[in-house]
């Protein structure tokens, strides 16, 4: 059976965790940052987590090696 391929726009943007979890940056945080307060681009720094199971595993499927 032939290797599968990584979809790579997936692999930029996505990292699967040792327990499975699909860990992603926050939205909002790439331009127009006057505005924001500092508080909210505090927040925007941290990762988070896809939480729709749906979702998780379309991107499952697009990392077939983590």
């Amino acid at each position: 059976m032939p290797k599968l391929k990584t979809k790579k726009g997936a692999a930029k943007r996505f990292r699967l965790t040792k327990s499975g979890k699909v860990k992603r940056k926050k939205a909002n945080k790439g331009h127009i940052l006057t505005k924001k307060n500092g508080k909210r681009i505090r927040h925007l720094r941290k990762h988070d987590y896809v939480t729709n199971e749906n979702e998780r595993k379309s991107v499952k499927k697009m990392l077939p090696y983590g």
